[in-house]
């Protein structure tokens, strides 16, 4: 059973991202501020739901929650200030877009930059721990699907209705076949084993 906030007396919001460790496209997060008495039995960690369950949830979470809002990071952000400020910034801008000012947020993960003069909490696996930081996964990671499933229509060949962006074993041959689009992260490692050469032209 996820716990319903870390600080009975605060205005908490949880904050989630997605899309962190893929090849392609932008960085997703997601902030969420639940009422103290939500109850929810199949919300959970996006990870261990079914793609149906995220969405159904989803409705749920944006029709409950007092406020909530996602924010966004391009792949050429990503390859400016590297993955894991671009994680940091999606959640400032996150929260950035929240109606109701949170006085505490509550993290998923280990490190973050503070975001102005809030209080922050940062917990190792959190979206399966607090309903909040879950909910945050929920809609950061569905609202990035549904932006990887528009860029698929684009660039069908990489297979992003079904990696995400992910680096598969059919998205890196994809890349070492017909190069870059717009929407890969140069700055990682694309083709993962070195034995292909890129030309970014």
């Amino acid at each position: 059973m996820l716990l319903p906030y870390l600080n009975k007396d605060l205005i908490e919001a949880g904050c989630d991202e997605a899309g962190r460790g893929c090849l392609a496209g932008a960085v997703y997060a997601a902030a969420v501020i639940l009422p103290q008495n939500f109850r929810n039995e199949l919300l959970n960690d996006s990870k261990q739901l079914t793609e149906k369950q995220r969405y159904a949830l989803r409705e749920v979470i944006e029709r409950e929650a007092l406020a909530w809002a996602v924010g966004i990071v391009s792949p050429e952000e990503i390859d400016r200030i590297n993955i894991l400020n671009a994680s940091f910034l999606a959640m400032h801008r996150a929260v950035d877009g929240l109606k109701m000012r949170p006085q505490h947020l509550l993290i998923d993960g280990n490190r973050f930059k503070p975001y102005r003069d809030l209080p922050h909490t940062t917990v190792v696996k959190g979206d399966g721990k607090y309903l909040s930081i879950a909910a945050a996964s929920i809609l950061a990671k569905t609202y990035r699907d549904d932006y990887m499933n528009r860029l698929h229509e684009e660039f069908p060949y990489y297979d992003w209705n079904r990696n995400k962006g992910y680096p598969t074993r059919k998205h890196r041959a994809a890349i070492a076949e017909r190069g870059t689009t717009p929407y890969h992260r140069l700055t990682f490692n694309l083709l993962g084993d070195g034995q292909l050469s890129l030309d970014f032209g």
